[in-house]
């Protein structure tokens, strides 16, 4: 099922440009789109969304009052706060009225909608421009992992072992790299090849390019 969105943008062409990127993503459906404050709470009472990304200089009513006002009439819509103003003060108001996650203006349009799983998830967090691609490959990390795990039942460690091995190295050096004995490489491996359905490392190899875990994983392992 997808998640419901509310994008509330004061600038028409970043409004469009963030609806269509996060429409185009995988899981979500962006329900409506604001351009003033006062719009905001109206229309999230007739879209029923599941999460507001919301710009904190929203003409009518500001986006600081719209986090307060749709906390108080809907409190249990996720809130994502989208801003340029890093005050650490502001930052921390806004997470005290009850917005989940406070992104930065400066951060890349495409990482938006990694932001906004996470901010969904209830992962509270805010990104300040100095750890903006830092904070944001972490979290496209955590993303991937946690979705192939889903789809595959692998654990954590197996992605590891599966990561590796992708990147060609033999039993021996995926045991040097993740301080495994040659025993217990092979033992992951006779289950994870059982969980993805191949037959050798070759086939392995190919499924970890398509789940897209060997840069993702061998970067964060």
């Amino acid at each position: 099922m997808s998640t419901r969105i509310v994008i509330a943008v004061d600038h028409s062409l970043i409004l469009q440009a963030i609806s269509q990127i996060v429409e185009d993503a995988n899981g979500f459906e962006v329900v409506g789109i604001a351009s003033s404050g006062a719009q905001v709470a109206p229309l999230v009472a007739r879209t029923s969304p599941d999460l507001v990304l919301l710009d904190l200089q929203l003409p009518v009513i500001d986006g600081m009052d719209c986090v307060a006002l749709l906390r108080e009439r809907h409190p249990s819509v996720t809130i994502a706060v989208f801003s340029g103003d890093n005050d650490p003060k502001t930052i921390e108001r806004v997470l005290s009225r009850g917005a989940t996650a406070y992104i930065a203006k400066s951060v890349d349009p495409l990482d938006i909608p990694v932001l906004l799983r996470h901010a969904i998830a209830g992962n509270v967090f805010f990104n300040p421009p100095s750890v903006d691609r830092a904070a944001v490959h972490q979290l496209a990390r955590e993303d991937v992992e946690a979705d192939v795990r889903v789809r595959t039942g692998l654990t954590r460690r197996e992605l590891e072992v599966l990561s590796a091995v992708s990147r060609g190295l033999s039993n021996r050096a995926v045991g040097n790299e993740l301080f495994l004995s040659d025993q217990t490489v092979k033992f992951h491996l006779h289950r994870i090849y059982g969980k993805l359905g191949v037959a050798n490392r070759t086939e392995a190899t190919r499924m970890a390019h398509q789940l897209g875990v060997v840069g993702q994983l061998a970067q964060s392992g």
